[in-house]
């Protein structure tokens, strides 16, 4: 790993990937280790400028080796809060495709940003040395060791952890994403309590949707044989065999969909449903942006505009999948066809409604930055460099206020600068009604009525 880590007192547990439970926080202010200079240059993994995470998080002790690097417990030396960071030797990526292997992790895990059963990204950082992803802690370990603690689970226990893993199979495949490495060893607990949600994590072998032509995979399936005479099969309920047989069907129409698994009566074997009405992201987010003032969208396009490519690449993806003809936009006719794709139905009224909501310029169609503007995840509003971004493309005379006549000249840009609309942004964001929008003003109003924020708050 070089010279120039961090080294720790404490021998390394055993385990793979650093998903051991964390415990004596490293003090924040802890002085950083001797340090080679610091890295300048851009990373050929992530490839972007270099930076020294040590600036950032002091590093405390081993949480765990995987095949490619370390995971440490880290504290950020600002807001004292814990974290766990795996820090990846580049050296040891030896091909192209181990680089891309990275660099596609860190790319989902921005994509899946947000969900309660999925490790929060929070940060990256690339030295000369490593790639270090700094991300929620979960300090329970991991579902296998709770499992092998426990010894056995009864088949209601049981259907309650399959429908958290279900749903994060959901949610991955509505949001186009494969992760390909389900297992308990890959789930993680947020705490020790006996009813710690889960956290799906290591996301190294997933991959975006790509149309599937290896004649390998399908023959596999077809050669798949169910063997439910040896133990411990004979024990097992008929609905809980039902579920598995319905799960492993040859035939991807006759197979259930996720949606379906989380409401097959084994699932539900306590009665309860699963704890919402699951829908798809992405509609969701679009929603969301639907009932936004004209303001806060154009903010968020400018916030879109500054994010990383690691950030969007999953939106990426999909605008992708949607854009059959490849011509840069998505029209009403490739969005009808590409929302199916997703997972869900949708009336020839509710396309439009979504259409119209994401068409921020008017034109009739959907472009990139648009699609991302619509699509993104809220929690992008709570980075203070990219809402200052914002209000700094309003605020063209830099005096601190967003006046009405810069509105105006911000919002006739799109079409949308009509005097009933400025005044009715100022009604709803200028509080102290002085006829101008100051800095925190704007903020409240970009994070007012974000659910999502609320949802991605971390645990302290």
């Amino acid at each position: 790993m070089g010279n120039c880590n961090t080294t720790t007192a404490n021998p390394p547990p055993t385990g793979d990937g650093g998903k051991q439970p964390a415990i004596n926080v490293v003090p924040a202010d802890a002085p950083p280790p001797p340090r080679c200079p610091l890295p300048t240059g851009t990373g050929r993994v992530l490839g972007r400028p270099m930076a020294d995470v040590h600036s950032v998080y002091a590093f405390g002790r081993e949480l765990g080796r995987g095949q490619f690097g370390v995971t440490h417990l880290v504290t950020h030396r600002a807001t004292r809060e814990a974290f766990a960071c795996k820090s990846i030797a580049t050296r040891k990526l030896a091909t192209p495709d181990d680089v891309a292997d990275v660099r596609r992790e860190v790319q989902i895990m921005h994509h899946l940003t947000g969900h309660r059963n999925i490790v929060e990204l929070k940060e990256c950082f690339e030295d000369r040395h490593n790639v270090h992803l700094v991300m929620e802690l979960c300090a329970g370990g991991e579902l296998f060791d709770r499992i092998i603690a426990k010894g056995h689970y009864s088949e209601r226990a049981a259907a309650g952890l399959c429908r958290q893993i279900v749903t994060v199979v959901h949610a991955c495949h509505s949001m186009g994403v494969m992760h390909r490495d389900l297992k308990p060893e890959n789930f993680l607990l947020l705490s020790k309590d006996e009813d710690s949600p889960l956290k799906a994590t290591d996301f190294g072998l997933s991959a975006f949707f790509k149309p599937e032509n290896e004649q390998g995979i399908f023959d596999s399936i077809l050669r798949g044989h169910l063997d439910f005479v040896s133990d411990p099969w004979p024990s097992i309920s008929s609905s809980a065999k039902d579920l598995v047989k319905k799960m492993l069907m040859a035939d991807p129409k006759a197979r259930l969909t996720a949606i379906e698994v989380l409401n097959h009566p084994w699932m539900r074997e306590d009665g309860d449903a699963p704890d919402k009405p699951l829908d798809i992201a992405v509609l969701t987010r679009m929603k969301q942006f639907r009932a936004m003032n004209k303001l806060k969208k154009l903010a968020l396009k400018v916030i879109a505009e500054n994010l990383s490519e690691e950030e969007i690449m999953g939106l990426k993806e999909m605008f992708k999948s949607m854009d059959t003809d490849n011509s840069g936009t998505i029209t009403y006719e490739e969005l009808k066809a590409g929302l199916p794709k997703l997972g869900t139905k949708l009336s020839e009224s509710e396309v439009r409604q979504y259409m119209e909501a994401a068409d921020v310029d008017g034109n009739g169609t959907i472009d990139y930055i648009e699609f991302i503007t619509a699509t993104m995840h809220m929690n992008r509003v709570e980075r203070e460099d990219l809402l200052y971004k914002a209000f700094e493309f309003f605020d063209k005379d830099k005096s601190g206020y967003i006046t009405v006549e810069e509105l105006e000249q911000a919002l006739k840009q799109y079409n949308m600068g009509d005097a009933k609309t400025i005044k009715e942004i100022l009604a709803e964001v200028d509080t102290d009604n002085d006829g101008k929008i100051n800095y925190d003003e704007f903020v409240a109003m970009m994070k007012k009525g974000n659910p999502d924020i609320v949802g991605t708050r971390r645990r302290k």
